[in-house]
C-alpha cells in the first residue's frame, strides 16, 4: 500500500483526491494500492492508519477536516504522524508556499517521500534544490521526489527531459511556451486571422474567462515562466541557473508595474495598446506572431532566457491554440525537436500529473496490498 498524505487540499488537491478516490474503487486499486491517510490545510489535520473511506473523501471538508473530526493543523505533527504508520508513505504538496516547501528535506529524512507541483523547492535557492536533490538520490532503496507536474502540470515534460538526460544525449536547447495564460493571450493577440482586438482587450478577456491571476501582472512579469525555465535547466544540469541568473522580460509597461490595485492596473492598460500594437504590427508584417517564451540555452547556460519573441507562420508554436503549451527539445539525438504539446493548466490535468507521479512511487518501491 502506498500511502498518500495531502497538503493544501485546494482546487488542485480537491481534483486529486476525487481521482484517487475513484482509483481506490477501481480494478486498477489491486495492481496499484494508492490510498490517502492523510489530509492538512492551513487551519486543520486528520492522519488515519487506515485509508479514508470513499464516502469520507466526498465529503472530505466536513468528514475528514470538520471541526469534530480533525486536530489543529501542524505541519511538523502532521509529518511525525505519517512517518509513525510505517510503511511506505508519499507527502503530496498541492501548495504555492515557500514554507511548505523548506520542509522537503526534513520529510525526506524521516523516510517521506514528496510528490508536489510546487515550484519553489526547485528553482529558488539553489542550496535547498541540492539538498533535496542529494536526499532523494542518496540510496536506490531511500526516499524521492517526484515533481512532473511544476512544468506543464501533465505534460511529460521533466520525464522526458530525464530519459533524454539518462540514456546519454547530448541537451542542446529546450525552449516553449510555458504559460497558458500567456499562450491563452498571445494567440489571440497576435495571429494572421486574430480579431482586432487591442492587447487590453485580450487580457480583460483572458482575465475574466479565469485564464490570468487575480493580479494579471503576476503573468505578464513573466516570473511563473522563469521558475520553470530554472527547473528545467536544473534537471539538465545545469544547477547554476537561476532566477537571478535568468534574463526575464518583464511585460508589464513599467509606469504601470507599482500601481497598487489589479484594477488600476486593468483601467490604465488601455494607455498602452499602441505599443503593443506595434510589437505585433511589426511581427505580422514579417511574416511572424509573437509568442512569449522561455528557453534553457545548454551549450551557454548564460543565454538562458524568458522573453517575447517573433516566430514565423510555420514555427509549431505559431500554430499553437487556446492556452495549450508546448516545449521543444533539441538535442544531439532530436536535431529536429522533439516536441511535446497540450494542456498545461488546469487543476484536473495537474492532478494527473500528481497522480502518475504517485504511480511512479507505487511501482519503483514494489509496493503491494
Amino acid at each position: 500500500m502506498l500511502n498518500v498524505a495531502i497538503v493544501g487540499p485546494g482546487l488542485v488537491g480537491s481534483a486529486l483526491i476525487e481521482q484517487l478516490a475513484a482509483h481506490a474503487q477501481s480494478p486498477r486499486f489491486a495492481a496499484l494500492p494508492i490510498a490517502v491517510v492523510g489530509l492538512i490545510n492551513s487551519k486543520k489535520m486528520a492522519v488515519s492508519a487506515a485509508p479514508f473511506a470513499a464516502a469520507s473523501l466526498a465529503d472530505w471538508k466536513t468528514a475528514i477536516l470538520g471541526d469534530n473530526a480533525a486536530a489543529a493543523a501542524d505541519l511538523a505533527q502532521f509529518a511525525k504522524q505519517l512517518s509513525a504508520i510505517g510503511g511506505v508513505t508519499a507527502v503530496v504538496d498541492c501548495t504555492s508556499s515557500e514554507s511548505v516547501a523548506q520542509r522537503y528535506p526534513e520529510w525526506l529524512a524521516s523516510g517521506l517521500h514528496v510528490v508536489t507541483p510546487n515550484k519553489k523547492a526547485f528553482s529558488g535557492d539553489e542550496a535547498l534544490f541540492r539538498r533535496i536533490r542529494d536526499l532523494s538520490t542518496a540510496s536506490p532503496g531511500g526516499p524521492s521526489v517526484y515533481h512532473e507536474a511544476t512544468v506543464g502540470a501533465g505534460l511529460p515534460v521533466l520525464s522526458t527531459l530525464s530519459d533524454l538526460v539518462r540514456t546519454g544525449d547530448r541537451i542542446k536547447r529546450i525552449e516553449g511556451v510555458f504559460s497558458g495564460t500567456l499562450s491563452y493571450l498571445f494567440n489571440n493577440f497576435s495571429a494572421p486571422d486574430a480579431k482586432d482586438s487591442s492587447f487590453s482587450e485580450c487580457v480583460a478577456v483572458a482575465k475574466a474567462s479565469g485564464y490570468t491571476e487575480p493580479d494579471p501582472r503576476d503573468d505578464l512579469n513573466g516570473m511563473d515562466v522563469a521558475r520553470k525555465v530554472t527547473i528545467l535547466a536544473r534537471a539538465a544540469g545545469l544547477s547554476a541557473v537561476g532566477l537571478d541568473t535568468l534574463a526575464v522580460e518583464n511585460i508589464v509597461p513599467e509606469p504601470l508595474r507599482a500601481v497598487e490595485s489589479a484594477d488600476e492596473f486593468m483601467a490604465r492598460l488601455p494607455e498602452f495598446d499602441a505599443h503593443f500594437k506595434a510589437l505585433n504590427d511589426d511581427a505580422l508584417a514579417s511574416g511572424s506572431v509573437l509568442r512569449y517564451v522561455g528557453s534553457v540555452d545548454a551549450v551557454d547556460p548564460t543565454r538562458c532566457c524568458v522573453r517575447l519573441a517573433r516566430f514565423p507562420h510555420d514555427h509549431p508554436f505559431a500554430a499553437l491554440k487556446g492556452s495549450d503549451n508546448i516545449v521543444a527539445f533539441t538535442t544531439e539525438r532530436f536535431p529536429i525537436p522533439l516536441i511535446v504539446q497540450g494542456a498545461g493548466a488546469g487543476a484536473a490535468v495537474t492532478a494527473f500529473g500528481i497522480f502518475a507521479d504517485l504511480i511512479k512511487v507505487c511501482e519503483r518501491f514494489a509496493v503491494s496490498s
